[in-house]
């Protein structure tokens, strides 16, 4: 009973540990590289079937777009915050 032994994409991995990192170490840059990378990964896998790791794949990529939604998010607050305390003392 020979079963083929799938690898997991190198790709996979790197979005996932990018994904992590964005939320820690690198803050954009980590998130803009996992969603990249996995992006990357799920077509390199859907191409080869040896291949495994979609799911680090899809949970690299949801951690870097949550990361970047919430940067995006963040900033609008604080120019909304910020701009309405401006708005509020010229009058």
């Amino acid at each position: 009973m020979n079963v083929p032994v799938r690898q997991n994409s190198a790709l996979a991995i790197i979005s996932l540990i990018s994904g992590i990192l964005g939320w820690t170490l690198l803050p954009f840059v980590g998130s803009i590289a996992a969603v990249i990378t996995g992006h990357m990964a799920r077509a390199e896998i859907r191409r080869n079937p040896l291949l495994d790791g979609d799911a680090m794949a899809i949970v690299g990529l949801v951690l870097g777009w949550l990361a970047i939604i919430g940067l995006i998010l963040g900033i609008l607050a604080f120019i909304l915050f910020f701009g309405g305390i401006a708005w509020l003392s010229t009058r």
